[in-house]
């Protein structure tokens, strides 16, 4: 089985390529993705990217609209759920197909759980996502590493809990998966970590749901983004976000978010090892 290792600001992506959607991703309840995600036993990633056609069978059966994308990201959580989006991982995916040859470089369409998203990317150099508008929620508690935190739902095609706080984000543990409210967020939920706004950039770290804390988040970058500005009084700006992995730039506007930063392909090979049981 052919794949290519990739990362967007070190979260990072096994791409499985596989056009007409043959491979099961779904057996044993993901124990492929598992697997390959495994950082000990396996290629270790935050999750997987399976690059499929809009017709073949599997995106159909997902109910992606091909009507204007081509190729459809089938992503998958290191644990093997499925999720609806995710803003780093479509970068690397849009660097893939163009460093594939399988489109051109420019502004392509790519079909997401979450709806279509266009991607700007080129052939060296950041790549820039349109994220579609990010929608407010109410305010919630969440406990992390024992500290209770406010913040507030942000939908980015996925649900995201973002809390902007004056407690030192390098002191808190969010390798555990933090309480939160499951009236609210009954599939899970994203938590963000952040400082406030000033000038212009914040910090923020993340635990993804499926994954664990990540070194960089897209959605949840953007949530981060959204609830600082919305903190500050502000429903728009270009917000600088700083995670453990790198740095990313959100723009905010009235009908829509964009998230841009690097996306690089850094290995290709071949998984031929069985796939070990109890993963």
């Amino acid at each position: 089985m052919e794949f290519v290792k990739g990362h967007g600001t070190e979260n990072d992506f096994v791409v499985l390529p596989d056009a007409d959607g043959s491979l099961d991703l779904d057996a044993g309840e993901g124990h492929l993705v598992r697997a390959l995600c495994h950082r000990r036993r396996g290629i270790g990633a935050d999750g997987v990217l399976r690059v499929v056609r809009t017709d073949a069978p599997v995106a159909v059966a997902a109910g992606v609209d091909g009507s204007e994308a081509t190729w459809f990201m089938d992503y998958r959580n290191a644990d093997g759920s499925l999720a609806e989006m995710c803003g780093n991982g479509v970068r690397v995916f849009a660097r893939y197909l163009v460093d594939a040859g399988l489109v051109a470089p420019g502004t392509h369409p790519v079909a997401t759980r979450a709806g279509t998203r266009w991607v700007t990317v080129d052939r060296t150099g950041p790549v820039t996502v349109d994220m579609g508008p990010a929608v407010l929620g109410p305010a919630s508690t969440t406990v992390v590493d024992g500290v209770e935190l406010t913040g507030v739902a942000v939908d980015v095609g996925n649900p995201h809990l973002a809390c902007v706080t004056g407690t030192a984000l390098d002191a808190l543990d969010l390798a555990t998966p933090p309480a939160y409210d499951r009236s609210l967020f009954p599939h899970g939920v994203n938590v963000e970590v952040l400082t406030p706004l000033a000038d212009g950039a914040v910090r923020l770290r993340v635990h993804e749901r499926g994954s664990g804390e990540t070194r960089s988040c897209g959605t949840g970058t953007v949530a981060g983004a959204v609830a600082a500005l919305e903190a500050a009084g502000r429903h728009t700006g270009t917000v600088t976000v700083h995670t453990p992995g790198g740095t990313l730039l959100v723009g905010v506007d009235g009908a829509t978010t964009t998230l841009t930063g690097p996306a690089e392909l850094v290995a290709h090979g071949t998984w031929g090892a069985a796939v070990p049981a109890g993963v």
